[in-house]
């Protein structure tokens, strides 16, 4: 019987959750964003991005912060950026942000760069629409 073995298993998951989400709100608090980015993105939680993108542009000096933000993650984190602003840029409250985000991405990444990113032509195909 592992049945024990199972919720135990689940039980130290949810521990870890929720210890990363205080630590994501710890983060969020002390306004150390590139790791609160760092942490929403592996928890794969593009809501929780956009929440860390909206408070980095509401400092003085937003879009610099931002700028300097995402061009310090890596490259898998930036393609899950992208594909989480694609959602984002759909949503007429949210597109301001994800306008911000590809703004950055574009203008700081090679093109030969971007090609590379998986899902980038499909990313490109869902923003032209809404751009």
């Amino acid at each position: 019987d592992v049945t024990e073995i199972e919720e135990e298993e689940a039980q130290a998951k949810q521990e870890e959750q929720i210890m990363k989400e205080q630590e994501l709100s710890n983060l969020l608090h002390e306004k150390r964003y590139l790791k609160a980015l760092g942490l929403a993105i592996s928890l794969d939680r593009p809501h929780t991005v956009l929440t860390v993108v909206k408070a980095i542009l509401r400092e003085p000096e937003g879009r610099r912060h931002l700028d300097e933000n995402i061009v310090r993650l890596r490259k898998d984190q930036k393609e899950a950026v992208l594909a989480f602003l694609v959602t984002w840029n759909t949503n007429s409250r949210n597109c301001h942000e994800a306008q911000a985000v590809l703004e950055t991405l574009l203008r700081h990444e090679a093109p030969d760069t971007l090609l590379q990113f998986s899902g980038i032509k499909s990313a490109v195909e869902s923003l032209l629409p809404y751009t």
